[in-house]
């Protein structure tokens, strides 16, 4: 069998618009798996909002969060962690309201921290998250793996023009759009790819062997690096023109698992 290595998004690709796993979804995976193929997700969340997604997929494989800052078997091993130096966050937020950012989430591996008393509930931050305040006069206790910084979405390109011109190559930042738009922070040259690289040498897979999917600009390095990247068809233009495929359908219309049975010739 040419064993394959499957990795994808979580919002916006495998994730309908209420931010669930469709039955039919739940299904071809599983079916994929039974096949001998491997499955992992690639996700911008943490591993706090991600594991409800693994654990009802019944994956055993490495788990990619932060947009490739840390890849880890869930409570086992860590593949790898990368971190942001204490200094540059203390920097960004003393200098949150010049930069013009209404508010950030610091996120840590266990941890979550926020300069907004009231964080809003959303998918990435559900009703019972606990999060603590923090300032510029707060003593961090570990080195943080993401900073999300909010700000009204017609903002966020000269606020990242600015955090670029003022850190350079001190970090890499990324968009997320969505119901909560924001700019994502994490340590320089860490993007999803790296995460799926890993996990492929982890299991000795090909890079033609990778299928990926992806909807947004933070899927853009795995979608080029997949020997087969697969965009969904709410997906961003700009992933679209790079893509080797496009799904006929939405994520809402169970796109990835119809694009599955037929590239697999499920029954």
């Amino acid at each position: 069998m040419n064993q394959k290595l499957i990795a994808i998004d979580l919002d916006g690709t495998t994730l309908n618009n209420h931010s669930q796993l469709s039955p039919r979804t739940i299904s071809t995976l599983d079916q994929i798996k039974s096949e001998g193929h491997i499955v992992m997700i690639a996700t911008g969340r943490p591993y706090r909002n991600s594991k409800e997604f693994y654990d009802k997929l019944g994956l055993t494989s490495p788990l990619v969060n932060f947009n490739g800052a840390l890849c880890h078997l869930p409570e086992t091993k860590d593949f790898y962690h990368k971190t942001l130096d204490l200094d540059l966050v203390t920097d960004l937020l003393e200098h949150q309201e010049d930069l013009g950012i209404d508010w950030i989430s610091v996120e840590g591996k266990q941890r979550l921290y926020a300069t907004y008393k009231e964080i809003p509930v959303n998918e990435f931050y559900p009703k019972d998250t606990h999060s603590t305040f923090i300032s510029t006069a707060t003593k961090l206790d570990e080195k943080p793996t993401a900073l999300s910084l909010f700000m009204d979405e017609h903002k966020q390109e000269a606020i990242r023009l600015r955090i670029m011109e003022r850190y350079g190559d001190l970090l890499s930042i990324r968009t997320w759009g969505g119901t909560l738009p924001c700019l994502e922070i994490v340590a320089p040259g860490i993007q999803k790819a790296v995460g799926v690289d890993e996990v492929a040498r982890f299991y000795g897979i090909e890079r033609k062997n990778i299928l990926a999917f992806g909807d947004e600009d933070n899927d853009m390095e795995m979608i080029e690096y997949a020997g087969h990247g697969v965009v969904m068809s709410n997906g961003i233009d700009k992933l679209k023109n790079i893509a080797n495929d496009i799904t006929e359908f939405s994520n809402h219309d169970d796109g990835l698992a119809i694009y599955l049975e037929n590239y697999f010739s499920l029954n």
